[in-house]
């Protein structure tokens, strides 16, 4: 988080004004940026008591479920002279270790502390986000909540009978923006940073997904493995290396061992896998879309009763669920074999051990290109009638009603098989995907 932020409380006051004046200019220049939809950089009212309550709102994400079993005696958590309390809440919120990205731009509100020799560590499961830096007396949390989208906390690392995650908002200075589709969300962005991890915001910034070209990734991150011929920003701090990296390609990529670049043994690994970097872009953007169509869908229903007006908002939301603007890998990826196997055993399996969680690694991320997201507590809390009409949407891509060009990337046998792992896998889907027949046709 940037101190020039903003602030939240002044954000909050101009949020109907903004999104009133804002011209067709404006929005033509965001979507020159973006590849969402209309209007899917603007603020949406997300603190009226009137629609979604934001700050007012009690938490159910899991951060809160969890602070609720140890106010009831249930959890005790485990004290680690070495690490805090880090392991014991990567455990409680079920976040695997070999999750572990390594960044070091000033990009935090801690930023004091990050540096390329003292990056910050980031772990993360589909549903949490936990940040670690050797030392500080706090550790982040971003806990993503079924109906008010990313929350945060921080965790006091001081030893105590009754750890007490602490709410708040001030991290939404920058985590509810126009890099955040609007809403309170996760950004991954990639800057040219100088020998102390100092952005230079002169060089130009990247907001990362599955859609941005690796060559624009991960600049102020750690990368460990393997990429090939393609080249990415990672590992580079200062002039020199950057420039160097113009002129030697892959310069510092491919990397196996970072003890070259800091002392790797204040963290629990001692990797910023490739393969977890890439797993992390994809969900941090989908969970801020799902948080979108939440709050999108929650105030039309309220205001109009009906969503006839998401149209553009639903077709988006399918393209970015099913890979269909993913950047093509020209080489293959290969990261941490321990990293690709807790990420993959998490998944549900059809009858034929297929999973949404398997990697593919060769020409793009997933073998079967649909969101793991589309299980989450999250997706399947949006409100019942934009699920209804996303399923429908879903289907008739799959089926090849809808035969747009939106969705020539997705080959049958794309198609085929991931209708037949959700019909297998995924609960109370509409009876007319083992129909055959589309409701209302």
């Amino acid at each position: 988080m940037h101190r020039s932020c903003p602030s939240y409380a002044r954000r909050s006051r101009l949020t109907r004004s903004l999104l009133v004046l804002i011209t067709a200019g404006a929005m033509a220049s965001s979507l020159s940026k973006a590849d969402d939809f209309q209007g899917s950089t603007h603020l949406v009212p997300f603190d009226e008591e009137t629609t979604i309550n934001y700050s007012k709102a009690k938490s159910t994400g899991p951060v809160a479920k969890l602070q609720e079993r140890i106010d009831r005696g249930e959890l005790k958590l485990r004290y680690d002279e070495k690490y805090g309390y880090l392991p014991a809440v990567l455990d409680a919120l079920h976040v695997s270790k070999e999750t572990q990205l390594l960044v070091y731009s000033k990009t935090s509100f801690q930023r004091e502390r990050i540096a390329p020799r003292t990056p910050r560590s980031l772990y993360y499961s589909d549903d949490a986000y936990v940040g670690f830096i050797p030392g500080s007396p706090l550790l982040e949390l971003t806990s993503v909540d079924p109906k008010l989208g990313a929350v945060f906390y921080t965790l006091d690392q001081s030893q105590t009978d009754k750890p007490k995650f602490i709410r708040t908002d001030q991290c939404l200075e920058c985590h509810a923006s126009a890099k955040s589709m609007g809403v309170p969300g996760h950004l991954i962005r990639s800057f040219a940073v100088d020998e102390n991890g100092v952005v230079d915001m002169n060089k130009g910034t990247s907001l990362i997904t599955h859609r941005t070209p690796l060559a624009e990734r991960w600049g102020g991150w750690y990368v460990t493995g393997e990429h090939g011929e393609q080249s990415h920003r990672g590992n580079l701090f200062g002039k020199a290396a950057f420039a160097r990296a113009e002129k030697q390609t892959n310069y510092l990529g491919n990397q196996h061992d970072l003890s070259k670049f800091f002392d790797t043994a204040p963290y629990l690994e001692k990797t910023s896998d490739i393969t977890a970097l890439m797993v992390f872009e994809h969900e941090a953007h989908m969970h801020n879309f799902i948080t979108r169509l939440n709050y999108e869908a929650r105030i039309s229903l309220q205001t109009y009763g009906h969503l006839k007006y998401l149209r553009n908002i639903t077709d988006a939301f399918l393209r970015y669920l099913l890979f269909t603007e993913e950047v093509e890998l020209t080489s293959p990826i290969k990261g941490s074999a321990g990293f690709a196997r807790t990420f993959a055993a998490r998944g549900p399996r059809d009858k034929s051990g297929r999973s949404l969680r398997d990697f593919d690694l060769q020409t793009r991320l997933f073998k079967y290109p649909c969101s793991f997201l589309i299980y989450s507590d999250a997706f399947e809390h949006l409100p019942k009638e934009v699920k209804a009409l996303i399923y429908q949407k879903l289907f008739d891509v799959l089926t090849g009603k809808d035969d747009r060009a939106d969705w020539q990337r997705l080959s049958p046998s794309d198609k085929s098989a991931i209708r037949e792992i959700l019909v297998q896998t995924k609960p109370n889907l509409p009876a007319y995907w083992t129909a055959g027949d589309a409701a209302g046709n």
